[in-house]
């Protein structure tokens, strides 16, 4: 398997329903790693994107969290319609969805 250029990881932590942390499982997050997962398959691109669930990684309340390596770059409020932009802007042509970026605030910039 060749190494990929890209890691997308895809929050998949689940709370009870209605907890106020809330959850990106709540909000929709396994659509969006199988589309994530689809779209890799449908689109050849095994070797040039890894694509992994994880728990939570900490803005529960801004669900579903996909965040991109080596890139470092956070997306936010993340649904399966935008599964396919992201591929081809940011992993294919380097550009990252400036409107699903986690704001600034969050990391108290």
């Amino acid at each position: 398997m060749p190494k990929p250029k890209h890691h997308v990881l895809v929050c998949t932590n689940e709370r009870p329903a209605g907890h106020p942390k809330g959850s990106c499982m709540e909000n929709g997050a396994q659509a969006v790693l199988e589309k994530f997962q689809l779209e890799r398959e449908m689109n050849d691109l095994w070797g040039t994107m890894m694509v992994t669930r994880t728990g939570c990684m900490g803005p529960c309340d801004m669900g579903p969290t996909v965040v991109v390596y080596p890139d470092g770059v956070w997306y936010v409020k993340v649904s399966p319609e935008d599964v396919a932009e992201i591929i081809e802007s940011h992993l294919q042509n380097g550009k990252p969805v400036e409107r699903l970026l986690i704001p600034k605030k969050v990391w108290g910039e």
